[in-house]
């Protein structure tokens, strides 16, 4: 008799799929970069539209001509270093060795940071100072600022931690004590033409069946006339007696974590040039955008208002290109 075997049905990929811990996404890793500079920025996503752009890609089919590309639009208001954090080498791995805070913290870290009563900045600088030799990395606390976003109904900020390009802790350390307490625009982190990784929650489906789940296949006809074609054939064999991980079944589906490589920042436009991109009336769900702003060629996870984190391309496969040349914003909500 044939050997009976098909490929399985339902993908394997992102398991398990669970709900994300929370909203605002923690980087994991971070570029090895010379250059001395901010590693991540962020913003909130606007929605997407179209521009009509020249392609300047090299042996294109469409090169020097006009072409349609979809485009994402980040809201992007400028960040706050609100601390700096050392970090020095131990038996396991990376330990925070102290940090240092901003004089003038804004009301609204209040509520999401209990400084201890005791906390003395000149002290926690000193302590940097003593045990420069056992620093390892050097990383910045960044907060948001949503209260100069008029689309988005939020007064906390959020807060993460970002790393630092540079060559050595020492240079990272002067110059996070250089951007200690001041904001940081989109265009003094990213530049136009620059490929970027974007990191965000995605949409939130709920409780969802195996087909749109796993997307496996629906069974056939005589299956169906039981109410039963949207389910698996069998959970699994006898033996073991066990359901395997591996059996696509029902469950949470979106609201989860994902990273995008390699995103084309297409512009980037100061809060003097928001007419270029404002439809009449706002964006639908969202309103007017009053900030800085990013043009990123393609999608992004999440839905509209949802916080974006963007990271320099990590694993980038090409190097920064000159951006092609926008012809048209459609402006249409």
């Amino acid at each position: 008799m044939a050997k009976h075997h098909r490929p399985r049905r339902g993908s394997l990929a992102f398991s398990p799929r669970k709900r994300a811990s929370r909203e605002t996404p923690r980087i994991k890793s971070w570029p090895e970069i010379k250059d001395t500079c901010l590693l991540a920025a962020a913003g909130y996503k606007v929605g997407m539209t179209h521009v009509m752009a020249i392609d300047n890609k090299k042996n294109s089919p469409t090169e020097g001509m006009e072409v349609f590309t979809p485009v994402t639009i980040i809201e992007t208001p400028p960040l706050t270093v609100m601390g700096i954090r050392a970090y020095e080498r131990t038996s396991r791995g990376l330990k925070t060795l102290t940090d240092v805070l901003a004089d003038d913290l804004k009301e609204d870290l209040e509520r999401r940071i209990n400084l201890p009563k005791n906390y003395d900045k000149d002290k926690a600088l000193d302590k940097i100072e003593e045990n420069k030799d056992y620093i390892e990395e050097v990383r910045v606390l960044v907060h948001t600022n949503p209260r100069l976003v008029t689309g988005v109904p939020k007064k906390k900020p959020e807060i993460f931690e970002c790393g630092l390009g540079g060559k050595d802790p020492q240079e990272k350390l002067e110059y996070a004590l250089e951007l200690l307490g001041k904001d940081v625009k989109i265009s003094e982190i990213f530049s136009e033409g620059e490929y970027v990784d974007t990191i965000a929650v995605t949409k939130g489906k709920g409780f969802q069946g195996p087909v749109k789940r796993w997307g496996i296949k629906i069974q056939n006809a005589k299956t169906a006339r039981s109410g039963k074609g949207r389910h698996i054939g069998s959970l699994g064999p006898w033996t073991p007696s066990r359901t395997m991980w591996r059996v696509p079944q029902a469950g949470q589906t979106g609201y989860h974590r994902r990273t995008e490589y390699n995103k084309m920042i297409m512009k980037i436009g100061t809060s003097d040039e928001v007419e270029k991109i404002n439809p009449k009336g706002g964006f639908i769900r969202y309103g007017l955008v009053r900030n800085d702003y990013l043009l990123v060629k393609g999608s992004v996870p999440g839905p509209t208002k949802r916080l974006i984190m963007l990271r320099k391309a990590i694993r980038p496969k090409v190097r920064q290109e000159k951006p092609p040349e926008i012809t048209y914003i459609h402006k249409a909500s």
